[in-house]
């Protein structure tokens, strides 16, 4: 991977002019950042339906009830 072109697809700059040294420095953070693995999250609690279960409802509300 010394060859120039082998060098030149694996980063590509849009807009401007990079130096090597800024090229470097951007390889080396997304490097760092590739490299490291993501925190366990804690707990891991169960979430809730956010939707009324039908069968466990009964087939008739009254228009005038708490419930709706």
């Amino acid at each position: 991977m010394s060859t120039p072109t082998a060098a030149a697809s694996l980063l590509r700059v849009e807009k401007g002019h990079a130096e090597p040294e800024e090229l470097a420095a951007i390889t080396a953070i997304l490097l760092a950042r590739a490299g490291t693995q993501p925190a366990a999250p804690a707990h891991v609690s169960r979430s809730t339906a956010g939707w009324r279960r039908l069968e466990r409802t009964p087939g008739f509300r009254a228009p005038h009830s708490w419930q709706g």
